[in-house]
């Protein structure tokens, strides 16, 4: 019997844990296309595998379900389309890709703990001459 050494053990080991390409795909996929209406079936096609397959794949790679998975990267684009004061919260939810403004203040408030209007005054991100720095939403009244 050969004794593996330590290196090899771990090359092995990293093996089983390598994401299936399938599973990459598909969370690429949903990263690009969460303002789109996205399914598991239409996802499922996309990387040609069964959507029940998917559905149980996805969560023991990822740990998260389908749905859960969408709707953080939805969560995400939110985050970033926030810190612009100019866009109006109900079109960044459907930018976003929300079906609804309730679904989108929903799972905001359960990602982030915090209304979209809360976060948007707590996160005010204003870029001066290089540096970064943070801003009351009584400040940027004042000066607006």
């Amino acid at each position: 019997m050969k004794m593996l050494s330590a290196a090899e053990v771990e090359i092995a080991t990293s093996r089983s844990k390598a994401e299936p390409v399938a599973i990459w795909k598909a969370r690429k996929y949903i990263e690009e296309h969460a303002d789109e209406e996205l399914s598991l079936t239409k996802v499922a096609k996309i990387v040609n595998m069964n959507a029940n397959y998917l559905s149980e794949n996805f969560k023991q790679v990822t740990g998260t379900n389908f749905v859960e998975y969408v709707a953080r990267a939805r969560f995400a684009n939110a985050c970033d389309l926030l810190r612009n004061p100019n866009l109006r919260i109900s079109d960044i939810a459907f930018a976003a890709g929300f079906q609804s403004l309730s679904q989108f203040n929903r799972v905001f408030k359960r990602l982030s703990g915090q209304s979209p209007t809360q976060f948007r005054a707590a996160k005010r991100v204003v870029i001066c001459t290089g540096k970064i720095s943070m801003r009351s939403e009584e400040k940027t009244r004042k000066n607006a």
